[in-house]
C-alpha cells in the first residue's frame, strides 16, 4: 500500500522511483509458455491445464542493494516466483506474460489454514512487498498461512505496462472555467493516445476480471483447492469478482475499504467529496489546535480560509514549489492527496505542505518538504508514469465512460455549486472519456457472500455507505465498522485493537462475528460493542 491517495488504496508516498519500461520490454514478455508434463485429456478438459499445473521456481526476493521490497521480504523469510499466464484468456495458446508473487509460508503446518492472497489495492497498486507488515497484523494467526503478495498483471514486479506519461495520475481538477476544463479534457486525450501509442497491444487485456483469472491460476499453481483472501480498497472490488467468477474457491474474506459495485468504473471518484470535506474540515481542526507549531489558523474556520487562499493564488497564477508549479488543477489534488490516513504522522505532513504553499502563495522561494515533493513527483513528472497507465487502463478496461465532454462540463457545474473545491476533482473527465470500449461487460457481482467487511465511517475513498450497500446485498456477511475516523484502510493499518482482534479471531476460526460489530476510534474509546444490525449508512 504504497501509492498516493488519488488512487483507491492506503495514500503513501511512493517508492523510490523505477526505470520506465516500455513498448519493447513488454513486447519481450510477451513469450509462449514451454511445455510441461501435462497429459492430453487433461488439456483437453481444462483449456489451461499447463497454467494450472505449472512449476514454480521460489528464490530470493531481493533484486539489488538497493531493493528496499526485496530486503524487507527477505527478513521475513519470504520467497518469490513469477507465475506465467495467458495475455488472453480467450487465446490461452496465445502469448503469455508474468506475475510475479512471494510467499511467507506457514509455520505451524499442523493447523495450516492454506494460502491467504493480499491485494493492497489501486488499482495499481503493488502488493508482493505487502506480506511482511499483513503477517506482522496477523500475529499468531499469521503461522497458520501462507501469505501471498501478488503484483497484478502490468504491475511492478509483473510484465509491465507504461504508456510514457508525464505524471502518475490522470486525476485533476476541472479548474473555475470553461477554458480550464477545456485543458484538462486536451491533457486527458493526449494521456489516452501515448496508452495507445505505447501499449495498445495489451490495453484490452489490462482488466479486473483478467486479473481475478490471475489469482485463480495462483490458486492452482499453489496447489490449493481454495484461497483465502485479503482486499483492500480496490482490491475489494477485485475479491468480489473473483469470488463471483470462481464460486466456491474462496474460505475466508476480507474485504477492507469496500467498494460498492454498482458504483464502480472510470468515474469511481464521483460520491466522495462530502467525505473528502469532512476530512478536511477534521484535519482543519487538528491544525487549528496546533496553530503554534504550523501557523494556519487558530480555529478550523481560520485554517479553511487558508486553504482556501491557496487555491485561490494557484488559480491566479501557478505556485513556484522548488522545480514545480502548481496551478489551479493541481492544488485541489495536492489537497485530496493529503487525506486518506487519520493520524498525527500523516496530518502533521499534510500541514506541513500547506505551509509550503500558503508560504508560496505569499511569494516566499520555497524548497517544499519531503511529503509535498513527493506528491508532486508523483504527478508532475514520469517518475511513476507505470503506476498511473495502469491504473487507469484497468478504469477504462473494466467499464465503459461517457465519451461526450458535455456530459462530465455539466456534472462539475453541478458538483461545484455543494463543493467548489473537490466537486471539480470528483466529477471531472479523464482519460476513460477518450478510450475504446471494453470488450468484456462488467461483472455482476454475486448475490452473498459469507464475508468479514471492514470500513471506517469517515473514509474519504471508499466511503462508508459502499461498505454497507454490500453488507445489505450479502445477507450473511458481518461488517466491522471504525466510527469516528477519517480513515482508509483500518486493518494492520489504522491500530484498531477492536478491529484487528475481530479479522485475526475470523481468520482463525473460519467463523464470522454473532453479529456486525462497531469500534471507536483509537484512544481510550477503542472498544467495540455489538448492535446486531447493519448500520445506517
Amino acid at each position: 500500500m504504497n501509492r498516493l491517495a488519488t488512487s483507491l488504496q492506503p495514500g503513501r508516498a511512493p517508492r523510490a522511483k523505477r526505470a520506465a519500461l516500455g513498448l519493447a520490454a513488454t513486447a519481450l514478455a510477451l513469450t509462449a509458455l514451454p511445455a510441461t508434463a501435462v497429459s492430453a485429456q487433461a488439456a483437453a478438459s481444462d483449456p489451461l491445464a499447463r497454467y494450472h499445473h505449472q512449476h514454480l521456481t521460489w528464490k530470493s526476493c531481493l533484486l539489488g542493494p538497493d531493493d528496499a521490497t526485496g530486503k524487507e521480504l527477505e527478513q521475513a523469510g519470504a520467497r518469490c516466483a513469477d507465475v506465467t499466464v495467458p495475455l488472453d484468456y480467450a487465446a490461452p495458446g496465445g502469448p503469455t506474460i508474468t506475475v510475479a508473487v512471494s510467499r511467507i509460508r506457514a509455520t505451524d503446518t499442523a493447523h495450516r489454514v492454506g494460502p491467504l492472497l493480499l491485494n493492497g489495492g489501486g488499482p495499481g497498486g503493488q502488493t508482493i512487498g505487502d506480506p511482511p507488515w499483513v503477517h506482522k497484523a496477523m500475529k499468531d494467526v499469521g503461522r497458520r498461512y501462507d501469505v501471498v503478495g501478488m503484483d497484478p498483471r502490468f504491475v511492478g514486479r509483473s510484465t509491465p505496462l507504461d504508456c510514457h506519461w508525464p505524471t502518475g495520475s490522470a486525476f485533476r481538477g476541472a479548474g473555475g472555467d470553461r477554458a480550464g476544463f477545456d485543458r484538462i479534457a486536451t491533457f486527458s486525450e493526449d494521456l489516452a493516445r501515448r496508452c495507445r501509442t505505447h501499449a495498445g497491444d495489451v490495453l484490452p487485456y489490462a482488466t479486473t476480471r483478467n486479473t481475478a483469472r490471475d489469482m485463480d491460476v495462483i490458486r492452482a499453481a499453489l496447489g490449493e483447492r481454495r484461497i483465502s483472501y485479503l482486499g483492500y480498497s480496490y482490491g475489494s472490488y477485485l475479491g468480489q469478482v473473483y469470488a463471483t467468477m470462481f464460486s466456491g474457491r474462496t474460505d475466508r474474506v476480507v474485504l477492507d475499504g469496500v467498494i460498492d459495485p454498482h458504483r464502480y468504473g472510470p468515474r469511481l471518484l464521483r460520491g466522495v467529496g462530502a467525505a473528502n470535506r469532512h476530512a478536511l474540515e477534521g484535519w482543519a481542526s487538528w491544525a487549528a489546535a496546533r496553530d503554534t507549531t504550523y501557523g494556519l489558523g487558530r480555529t478550523r474556520g481560520a485554517v479553511l480560509a487558508t486553504v482556501d487562499r491557496v487555491q485561490a493564488a494557484a488559480a491566479r497564477t501557478p505556485l513556484r514549489l522548488g522545480a514545480y508549479r502548481v496551478d489551479e488543477h493541481m492544488a485541489p489534488i495536492v489537497l485530496f492527496n493529503g487525506l486518506s490516513q487519520d493520524n498525527d504522522s500523516a496530518y502533521g505532513d499534510f500541514a506541513q505542505g500547506i505551509q509550503d504553499m500558503r508560504r508560496a502563495a505569499d511569494g516566499q522561494r520555497v524548497t517544499p518538504s519531503p511529503w509535498l515533493a513527493g506528491v508532486l513527483e508523483f504527478e508532475l513528472t514520469g517518475a511513476e508514469s507505470q503506476y498511473g497507465s495502469v491504473q487507469t487502463s484497468i478504469l477504462c478496461g473494466d467499464a465503459a465512460a461517457p465519451h461526450d465532454p458535455e456530459v462530465y462540463w455539466r456534472d462539475v457545474q453541478r458538483a461545484r455549486t455543494q463543493d467548489p473545491l473537490f466537486g471539480p476533482v470528483t466529477n471531472n473527465l479523464n482519460p476513460c472519456a477518450f478510450w475504446d470500449r471494453p470488450r468484456e461487460r462488467p461483472t455482476t457481482v454475486r448475490g452473498d457472500l459469507p464475508a468479514l467487511l471492514v470500513n471506517a465511517t469517515g473514509d474519504p475513498r471508499t466511503s462508508y455507505e459502499g461498505a454497507t450497500a454490500v453488507h445489505r446485498k450479502w445477507h450473511s456477511s458481518r461488517l466491522v465498522t471504525l466510527r469516528g475516523a477519517d480513515q482508509h484502510a483500518v486493518y494492520g493499518v489504522y491500530g484498531s485493537r477492536c478491529a484487528d482482534d475481530t479479522v485475526n479471531a475470523y481468520l482463525a476460526t473460519g467463523r464470522l462475528p454473532a453479529t456486525d460489530i462497531t469500534c471507536r476510534a483509537r484512544g481510550p474509546q477503542d472498544t467495540f460493542s455489538a448492535p446486531g444490525a447493519v448500520p445506517s449508512p
